[in-house]
């Protein structure tokens, strides 16, 4: 049996690693970038008269950029290690949302910044703490992966309207420079200190357990698993990135139209907003649900579970649901969004271990982002 140091009366790190993880995905490249967008669009279309296609263009040129370098930046996650590329990448990144207070009447500057920051976002996503925390837990990796993942909620309901009001405070350029300051001096130094890649390093075992159980290694499974071609193979694999794509294909279809649908159906815009913000509500409930969930079933169940109530929530919106309804629908939507994100870092890591988790995990994750 292997032994680890005892830690009766402390808070096992792990949990340390999970609060880490949550700060930075709270601000990470979807709360500072994506949920922001569209509260920078108006004041950039004004300042340079571009028009709204030509400033959304940017977004999409982003998200390509960071969905293109996924795999590559999930395969140095697997040979460095998690904390060296986010620290790292999530300076870039923060310089270059900096950067865009010297942005000139240029597109193509514009884009060039987008380009930038979509690559070195990829950095910032899920997949590079999910590696660690999915090292510090196994019993209890449904949750401590659902709690995590909060964070991205969380900054998502908190910094539209913090940019909206720096933008009224000190104008777009300063509030993007004050973002770029965040996502640095509030991610580095907290992945520094607690992010640690094994519990081994620290003489402790996965869960907080003083005795390995029966069939755990002194490195517990870190190097056990597939490699990225050898899960390319699978059917399971096929499966489930097929599955995770048309999930978010319909969500994004959905979150696109769900304002203006509401408002067609005689909601006023501003009830419809308020709407679609229990998204969010019901996506960060999902996602730590979910985690809970995922350690005492069978992680499809789980899955299943959740997407019924999307499918319910489609139904819904179909049938020309408003008021009530259209808000049960959203709700419905969000927590399935929120679990999806724990599921399919729990299923990787189940299905095909943590050998190469982090280029396995980061094609899933891209055909979720696309």
């Amino acid at each position: 049996m292997t032994k680890a140091k005892q830690t009766s009366g402390k808070v096992f790190h792990g949990w340390w690693v999970v609060l880490g993880a949550g700060v930075g995905l709270s601000l990470s490249y979807g709360p500072i970038i994506v949920t922001t967008f569209g509260v920078f669009l108006k004041p950039l279309s004004q300042e340079f008269g571009w028009s709204r296609a030509e400033v959304s263009l940017a977004f999409s040129l982003s998200i390509l950029a960071m969905t293109g370098v996924g795999p590559l930046i999930g395969r140095l996650v697997d040979r460095l290690g998690a904390r060296r590329v986010i620290v790292l990448l999530v300076l870039i990144f923060g310089l270059g949302v900096i950067s865009f207070d010297f942005l000139s009447a240029s597109l193509w500057h514009f884009y060039a910044i987008y380009l930038v920051i979509g690559v070195a976002g990829s950095g910032t996503t899920p997949v590079p703490y999910s590696q660690v925390i999915a090292r510090w837990f196994d019993k209890k990796r449904g949750l401590a992966l659902g709690l995590a993942m909060a964070g991205i909620q969380l900054g998502a309901f908190l910094t539209p309207p913090l940019a909206q009001a720096l933008i009224t405070a000190v104008g777009w350029r300063q509030a993007y420079v004050l973002l770029g300051l965040l996502a640095i001096g509030g991610t580095i130094p907290v992945v520094g200190l607690v992010l640690k890649e094994t519990p081994q390093v620290m003489g402790l075992l996965p869960d907080g357990e003083t005795v390995a159980r029966a069939g755990t290694t002194k490195q517990s499974g870190r190097e056990s698993g597939m490699n990225g071609s050898e899960a390319w193979h699978t059917g399971t694999f096929w499966l489930m990135v097929g599955a995770f794509f048309l999930l978010s294909v319909s969500f994004h279809g959905i979150v696109i139209h769900f304002v203006p649908m509401l408002t067609d159906r005689g909601v006023t815009a501003q009830s419809a907003a308020f709407a679609a913000s229990l998204g969010a509500v019901g996506a960060l409930l999902g996602g730590v649900g979910a985690g809970y969930l995922l350690d005492r079933f069978f992680a499809p169940y789980v899955a299943v579970y959740f997407l019924c109530g999307a499918a319910l929530g489609t139904f819904l919106l179909w049938s020309g649901a408003g008021g009530g309804l259209a808000v049960v629908a959203m709700v419905l939507w969000g927590l399935a969004m929120g679990a999806e994100l724990d599921i399919m870092a729990y299923m990787v890591s189940r299905y095909f271990g943590l050998r190469a988790f982090g280029e396995i995990y980061s094609y899933a994750f891209a055909a979720f982002t696309l």
